[in-house]
């Protein structure tokens, strides 16, 4: 009986049930806008965003940031940490100084080198939703910044070979290729990094790029592949002063 009413109601049958579904759907439309009570509401969010700020801030001192120290090989000044990073497999962690993790960072490790390395340099932003694949090892250089949605992998995670890829096989060494990221490099929103890739000094990679080969220093690149779209963003000298 009920579900033949609830199949009345979503069709809407006759003045009584149309009735119920216009009401039902005013229901979930229903917004309350404050006139009178606006200014309150106004410092209400202000105070809920303060407060969360502060709740996060007070976790990063006593909770996230211990927890997750203890679990790195080492450790720099003024590690931030928005979140507690997921760490699995046998990885080693450095961390330089003034690095900024900013929401959920996920690091893999495989089960092909007994310490594959994970090496982040000083003063490092890394954004929210940020995946480490590292079966050997990950070189990130000082004051690099990484958007959010990045993906960093030093393997393919399976064989090539057709069969020992079924049979559940690890990938072999040969195939596993560390990657660089150099100083001052940029890596856009969702871009992914692929094994065996350097990335020069201050190159940017553009949002939602693929990168399979190497990026030369200064250069912007784009696509799947990602291709150099600028050769060359390094600032311009300063130029004298007229006398």
């Amino acid at each position: 009986m009920l579900r033949s009413f609830t199949l009345r109601v979503q069709r809407g049958e006759g003045p009584f049930y149309g009735f119920l579904k216009r009401s039902y759907f005013r229901v979930l439309r229903f917004s309350f806008t404050p006139r009178l009570t606006k200014p309150f509401f106004h410092f209400l969010y202000y105070f809920h965003q303060n407060f969360l700020l502060a709740v996060r801030q007070f976790l990063n001192i006593v909770y996230f940031g211990p927890l997750f120290k203890s679990r790195c090989a080492s450790v720099g000044k003024n590690l931030h940490v928005w979140r507690l990073p997921y760490l699995r497999g046998p990885i080693e962690v450095f961390i330089g100084d003034d690095v900024e993790i900013f929401g959920k960072v996920t690091i893999f490790s495989g089960r092909i080198f007994e310490h594959p390395r994970l090496v982040i340099g000083n003063r490092v932003d890394i954004g929210h939703e940020i995946q480490f694949s590292i079966n050997r090892e990950v070189v990130i250089e000082d004051e690099v910044n990484i958007a959010s949605l990045v993906h960093i992998t030093d393997t393919d995670a399976h064989p090539r070979d057709t069969e020992a890829r079924v049979q559940g096989a690890a990938a072999p060494p040969d195939e596993i290729k560390p990657v660089r990221i150099c100083r001052r490099a940029w890596l856009g929103g969702g871009c992914w990094i692929m094994k065996g890739v350097t990335i020069g000094e201050g190159a940017v990679v553009g949002v939602n790029s693929v990168v399979l080969t190497d990026v030369p220093p200064y250069a912007v690149v784009m696509g799947n592949p990602a291709r150099i779209v600028v050769k060359d963003v390094r600032p311009a000298p300063p130029q004298p002063a007229a006398p």
